[in-house]
């Protein structure tokens, strides 16, 4: 998985588990994500690290996430880096940049980062995360951060927030941010309302954890039909329009409308 891999759907499977690993990579997955942290039992982390160092391959690329930086087991979850195998590292409870430079600095790799925002202090800090090395995505960790503020689970609450992670991450230069997951795994109208709620508010994609919330997650993400036919008209008319004032279903073309054109036909042109 290369640095400017784009991520759709990112499913976890617990690291303790090593007979959902194989079937995880065939859930359709744009990234699959081997938990070592809230998936697996204090009593169970070693172990659990020591399976997923012996299954790790290059073969067979994955996202890791270990345990927070203030944990006894983060240290030797962060030298699993060293191995092929991991494609990138997710960071819980990431709250500055330290945070991040103290997990590359035990990595010795040039290995992508996906920071967890789910605090309040990770998500006032977030700029100064985003901006950390090796940081390829912010990543919201939703219900650690609601618990964290209070807030409520449901709902609008966190839309401001989901905002300010966009906006953040445009401003850091890196891709957009991957939005929390929802518990509900069998509520398919609601992973639809969360993720296409993210999607409108400039999130890139949606956590997973359960293989059948995947192609709900891929399904939102991708260009409609209708997204696509527009795109291209669009492209045409600017072409064809050397220059000069154009406009398409009535509306004016600018520069911004053929940027939002660009970037949808390069969204599916990456998955081919």
């Amino acid at each position: 998985m290369p640095k400017t891999a784009r991520y759709r759907s990112l499913l976890f499977v617990p690291g303790n588990r090593p007979e959902r690993f194989a079937k995880a990579l065939d859930r359709g997955a744009d990234a699959v994500i081997v938990d070592l942290e809230d998936a697996v039992a204090p009593e169970e982390k070693d172990d659990a690290r020591r399976t997923v160092a012996a299954w790790l391959a290059p073969e067979r690329p994955v996202l890791l996430r270990v345990n927070a930086c203030d944990t006894p087991w983060f240290e030797r979850d962060a030298e699993l880096g060293k191995l092929g195998g991991v494609a990138g590292i997710v960071l819980p409870k990431a709250e500055s940049a330290a945070d991040v430079i103290a997990l590359v600095s035990l990595t010795k790799n040039r290995l992508p980062v996906f920071p967890l925002i789910e605090s309040a202090k990770g998500m006032f800090n977030a700029l100064e995360i985003a901006r950390a090395p090796f940081v390829h995505q912010l990543m919201f960790g939703t219900l650690d951060f609601c618990a964290d503020m209070n807030m409520a689970t449901t709902g609008n609450a966190l839309d401001p927030f989901r905002a300010t992670l966009a906006m953040i991450s445009k401003v850091a230069g890196i891709r957009p941010p991957i939005d929390g997951v929802t518990p509900a795994i069998d509520d398919d109208r609601a992973l639809r309302d969360e993720t296409l709620d993210g999607k409108q508010r400039g999130f890139a994609g949606k956590l997973c954890i359960h293989p059948k919330q995947v192609a709900t997650v891929n399904a939102c993400y991708a260009p409609s039909d209708a997204e696509l036919v527009w795109a291209n008209r669009v492209l045409d008319a600017f072409g064809k329009a050397n220059g000069a004032a154009i406009a398409v279903d009535g509306k004016m073309v600018d520069r911004p409308v053929v940027l939002r054109a660009q970037t949808i036909l390069e969204s599916v042109a990456s998955r081919e």
